[in-house]
């Protein structure tokens, strides 16, 4: 989906979900806040993304994901872009997170959320140094 016209006001965020109501309800939060939202259902189509469109400013995603993980999406996305600010989702707050995802930084949001509170999270990222 092409994302409304991504300006200072409206930073374009991309959000990876391969539940296509969770995915709709993230989109729909964020456009209703003001972003410009690309949506990709599973991690080859973000990265395809990633690489045709250099505006991306915040990457969202789910972590467990048919084929590529979202971590692995993560080493990928920064690999091509790195200063891409990174949101990640999961479900499974009882797994461990990598070492490396950590080390970086990267806010993990435990399902289920508050879809109340998403903006403000994107927000608190994409302004974080």
């Amino acid at each position: 989906m092409v994302p409304m016209e991504k300006t200072e006001n409206h930073p374009a965020v991309l959000v990876v979900e391969d539940e296509p109501l969770l995915l709709m309800v993230v989109s729909e939060t964020l456009r209703d806040a003001g972003y410009a939202v690309w949506e990709a259902c599973d991690a080859e189509a973000a990265l395809a993304i990633i690489k045709a469109e250099s505006g991306i400013d915040l990457l969202i995603s789910d972590v467990k994901m048919p084929g590529m993980t979202g971590y692995q999406l993560v080493d990928a996305g920064l690999s091509l872009r790195p200063r891409l600010k990174v949101l990640l989702m999961t479900g499974y707050a009882h797994e461990p997170v990598p070492k490396r995802i950590t080390d970086a930084g990267i806010k993990m949001l435990y399902k289920p959320f508050d879809f109340e509170r998403l903006p403000a999270v994107a927000n608190e990222i994409l302004h974080r140094a």
